[in-house]
């Protein structure tokens, strides 16, 4: 619960400025919370520590029977009737989770008639699917969603969950980790089993990739983490595989449920930029030295048959969209051929395309980082290299 002890408000306004959420308002020169709009956020407690006006307090959880808690979970995440990439990645570092265990690896599917899905989950890993099948769940809503996975765990207890850093993942298992208590590691570039202790220890970029964290969960249950999308590598499907389908009807999912309503859906302009899918990525960086040089990366990219990538350089100085954005704070990329174009290789960009097959680096400094990764490294001008690579690659490949 939160409230205010009105002896300690002075009225300052500090409170109702820090609400995101509209939910305080001064009266009479008191603060005065709508406890309906509030979410326990905190910004107002700590807009208002000088004062110590504001005060939540919690219940304290009781202890909780770890052993209860068995098995590895995958969020299974689809898109309009297509599964997505991820949840075959998180199944392949799945089944080595639960080997180690010596438990099942489940996934979770979320949807509306997606039947076709449980099979291939299973041909990737999965020993069995729960699925839940409701209008509701046809397009993603955090809400619904969060009720919907929620209901699970509080049913099954599995020991481990999994989720992509997908913006749906992003949004979707900070709830669930809220609503059951649990502690959620973020954007982990490694998972492990510490198997006498049962832990999955989790390893993720910290203090902007400069090094890495090794996080653990000993207390609470399941496990829970988010894994950037094209870190861990699927599994080859096995077709002659099989496992079971648990198809959950009785959680009760009503539209009251949902506290908002899609209106219309937009696709972004450039409908070709994939770049979690594309096998060729060209991209540009800070070396460009303007946003109309951009044109240069995209020529080659098209001749090739590649997608446009980009440093956040280029994105923070409104370049080219954010969609484009390469490394920690973008995408992370698992292209066949990478080719970085005036890109120094700050290590937040490494993270994000340094598992790349092949790696093609043109810096004019020779000292760029970017070569320590690369496969190919030219010194040289990228406006000199680059037009004679799109060149001899057009009259190659009779374009």
């Amino acid at each position: 619960m939160i409230y205010v002890i009105e002896e300690k408000c002075i009225g300052c306004s500090l409170c109702v400025k820090a609400c995101p959420f509209g939910a305080v308002k001064l009266v009479e020169k008191k603060a005065v919370i709508d406890l309906d709009a509030c979410t326990l956020c905190g910004a107002c407690v700590t807009a208002c520590k000088k004062q110590n006006a504001i005060v939540i307090e919690r219940e304290a959880r009781e202890d909780v029977d770890l052993s209860a808690y068995k098995g590895v979970w995958v969020f299974a995440e689809q898109r309009d009737g297509i599964l997505m990439n991820v949840a075959m990645e998180l199944l392949g570092v799945g089944r080595i989770l639960a080997d180690k265990l010596d438990v099942t690896l489940s996934a979770v599917l979320l949807g509306s008639d997606v039947s076709d899905m449980p099979e291939k989950l299973i041909h990737y890993g999965a020993d069995q699917v729960y699925y839940v099948n409701h209008p509701l769940l046809e397009q993603y809503q955090t809400d619904v969603y969060t009720k919907a996975l929620v209901s699970l765990i509080e049913r099954y207890f599995p020991e481990i969950v999994l989720f992509g850093a997908s913006s749906l993942g992003r949004s979707l298992a900070p709830r669930v980790a809220a609503r059951i208590q649990t502690g959620l590691t973020a954007d982990c570039t490694e998972l492990e089993i510490d198997v006498d202790r049962r832990l999955l220890v989790q390893t993720r970029p910290a203090f902007g990739g400069n090094l890495m964290a090794t996080i653990i969960i000993p207390n609470h249950r399941p496990q829970m983490a988010t894994v950037r999308p094209n870190v861990m590598i699927p599994l080859e499907p096995d077709l002659s595989r099989e496992g079971k389908v648990i198809e959950v009807k009785d959680i009760a999912l009503e539209a009251e449920d949902i506290c908002t309503k899609i209106l219309e859906v937009i696709q972004a302009a450039d409908i070709n930029v994939n770049l979690q899918e594309a096998e060729i990525i060209v991209s540009g960086g800070r070396g460009l030295g303007k946003a109309e040089n951009f044109s240069v990366v995209r020529e080659l990219a098209e001749v090739i048959g590649g997608a446009v990538g980009a440093s956040r350089a280029t994105v923070d100085a409104g370049w080219i969209p954010s969609y484009h954005q390469v490394g920690q704070t973008g995408k992370t990329v698992h292209p066949k051929l990478y080719i970085a174009c005036g890109i120094s290789g700050a290590i937040q960009h490494l993270i994000g395309m340094q598992t790349s097959d092949i790696i093609v680096a043109i810096n004019k400094d020779p000292d760029a980082p970017i070569f320590d990764v690369a496969t190919f490294g030219i010194v040289a001008d990228l406006f000199d290299i680059v037009p004679v690579l799109t060149d001899t690659f057009r009259k190659k490949l009779g374009k």
